[in-house]
């Protein structure tokens, strides 16, 4: 588990072809790997990876073919910046979200434009998200925890402040830029708790207005 409080940004140094899938080598920055041990995670862009080898600059992960079909990380380049952050401790303040480090899906920046000393950024989120994307709910976007300011459709929009530009790799976004989004972990249950025990039938669309009607919740 994370929390989507970026801890550092880091530099891939290589990507290493590995039987159809990939070793990713990064180098850490700031991170503090004075804890961390090989099999430990530590997300890369929001990805949850294990760390396989460490070495003085950094760590290795495996990153598997379904992590590179279905995240962007099969899509970036040595030199390229990742956002880094260690998983959870007890010790650890929540000071973002409950984040799994499991992408949900990829979404596609709309638009990029300042607002005072803030960003404000609009993201087009993959259709079969958009049901549990909330006005003022939380969402990891590239491992940010960040909170949902509007919301139409599947299209939602973010304020970044100036702390969270400094700190990840937003700053190089661009209208168009590709990003791993995870929705919230509570919306995700809360749906399976609704469906009750049709949660164990094939529905497909999952918890739908329909169903909602059906049941008295709308």
């Amino acid at each position: 588990m994370f929390t989507g409080i970026i801890e550092a940004v880091g530099r891939i140094e290589a990507l290493e072809e590995r039987g159809g899938d990939q070793r990713i080598r990064i180098d850490s920055g700031a991170l503090d790997l004075s804890q961390v041990s090989v099999g430990d995670s530590i997300a890369v862009n929001g990805v949850c990876l294990t760390a396989v080898e460490l070495t003085p600059r950094g760590f290795a992960a495996d990153v598997s073919r379904e992590s590179l079909s279905l995240t962007t990380l099969g899509r970036l380049k040595a030199g390229a910046r990742v956002n880094l952050e260690q998983a959870l401790r007890l010790s650890t303040p929540l000071g973002g979200h409950l984040v799994s480090g499991h992408v949900d899906g990829v979404g596609t920046l709309l638009d990029i434009h300042e607002d005072a000393r803030s960003w404000r950024l609009q993201i087009h989120a993959p259709g079969e998200l958009a049901r549990y994307i909330a006005m003022k709910g939380s969402i990891c976007v590239d491992g940010i925890s960040l909170t949902l300011n509007k919301v139409k459709g599947a299209v939602f929009e973010l304020n970044i402040v100036p702390h969270t530009l400094r700190a990840t790799i937003i700053s190089e976004y661009q209208v168009g830029t590709q990003v791993n989004l995870e929705v919230d972990l509570i919306a995700r249950y809360l749906e399976r708790l609704l469906l009750g025990e049709q949660a164990a039938e094939h529905l497909g669309a999952g918890l739908t207005e329909e169903f909602l009607r059906r049941h008295g919740f709308a």
